[in-house]
């Protein structure tokens, strides 16, 4: 979905509204996945200095617990404002994706503005300890393991580092 900025910034009388869902099924979010479509709320309004916007995102996201590999699910709820002026459209640094043309791709902002709200590492739970690195079942399913002292270092080439611990 596309918003022409520049068109709204020149004869914008009313504010301008959108509401749409944003299919990210096949989008690339390293470590997680949208299966549903987003919904997204946008407004833009004028302003005497430009224009105010306003895009809310919903999202449903599946993932697994990047400590015990466990499934888990997240809702995010998020709102983002931002303020552009005619003369930004201008700026190569704009942030915002837009075209030559001055028109704001939608989609492509609920998609930038999803990936900055989803933490890098989800877990599923503040606490999770995670997996025995012996035996591999999960910690908090009462893993007993103890790991034994005296046991070689991963590498061979590292068991200098041993002695001198020593």
């Amino acid at each position: 979905m596309q918003f022409d900025i520049r068109s709204f910034l020149e004869s914008g009388r009313k504010p301008f509204e959108a509401h749409f869902e944003a299919d990210f099924s096949k989008a690339d979010f390293g470590g997680y996945s949208v299966n549903n479509p987003a919904v997204c709320d946008f407004t833009a309004t004028l302003t005497e200095d430009g224009a105010a916007m306003l895009l809310c995102v919903r999202a449903h996201i599946d993932a697994e617990c990047a400590r015990c590999l466990e499934p888990l699910t997240r809702d995010y709820d998020f709102t983002r404002e931002y303020f552009v002026r005619d003369r930004d459209l201008e700026d190569p640094d704009f942030e915002l994706p837009c075209n030559e043309n001055g028109c704001l791709d939608l989609e492509e902002l609920a998609y930038q503005e999803l990936i900055f709200e989803v933490p890098a590492v989800l877990l599923c739970s503040a606490d999770c300890q995670g997996l025995c690195p012996i035996c591999g079942k999960k910690k908090a399913a009462g893993c007993s393991c103890q790991p034994a002292d005296n046991a070689a270092p991963a590498d061979a080439r590292l068991s200098i580092l041993k002695q001198l611990l020593s």
